[in-house]
């Protein structure tokens, strides 16, 4: 193994310096006004969780702004709506509840980091209370906060994230349906984007 294989803490502490003292004691136990204003703006989120085998999966959800609800200061709600029916997120909250939230704020360079327990739910009533445009999510993914913390902004910074100048042409990139057609034989692409395209068309409500 390579002399400079990193194997332990100490190692690694060795390379890095020692947090600042804001970064350490900016953790919350609980969302405070600033983490609810900032969910109240989120149209985006990445859900991270485990399978019982150790296996990871992050997974995006959107949204319009508000589509994650804040219950109260230890509690958010995040609403499953139909996609792919892999349940690769949801499987692995019932196999262990610990889960890990990112959430964007479009022009915000900031994010805000939720680690919990999250617990999957299909009640009416609470259904009912996140539905949209008269529909309601298939379940609720309804996760206990136990860490929050708002993180710096130096890998947006990095990324550049929000300069428009430098978002791509998605024409310069092959559909997702050419995508998976090269990837999985047989795969009929040319339905796979009509299909993308429909329901791109119904959740921007251009009919």
């Amino acid at each position: 193994m390579s002399e400079h294989h990193i194997a332990s803490r100490e190692q690694l502490r060795a390379v890095y310096k020692q947090p600042t003292e804001g970064a350490v004691k900016k953790l919350l136990q609980q969302l405070d006004q600033h983490c609810m204003d900032f969910i109240a703006r989120c149209p985006f989120v990445v859900l991270s969780t485990s399978g019982a085998d150790g296996s990871l999966d992050a997974s995006p959800k959107g949204g319009e702004p508000g589509f994650l609800t804040v219950q109260d200061a230890s509690t958010v709600l995040l609403p499953d709506w139909p996609g792919n029916n892999r349940l690769d997120s949801l499987e692995n909250i019932l196999d262990n509840p610990h889960v890990g939230m990112m959430l964007l704020v479009p022009g915000m360079d900031e994010n805000l980091r939720i680690n919990g327990r999250a617990g999957l739910s299909t009640d009416p009533d609470l259904l009912a209370s996140l539905a949209v445009k008269g529909k309601s999510p298939i379940s609720v993914v309804v996760v206990t906060v136990e860490e929050a913390y708002l993180h710096c902004a130096r890998a947006v910074w990095r990324a550049d994230l929000w300069n428009a100048e430098k978002h791509i042409k998605r024409s310069d990139f092959p559909t997702m349906g050419q995508m998976l057609a090269d990837q999985v034989p047989g795969y009929d692409g040319a339905a796979a984007d009509k299909v993308i395209a429909d329901t791109r068309h119904k959740l921007y409500a251009l009919d």
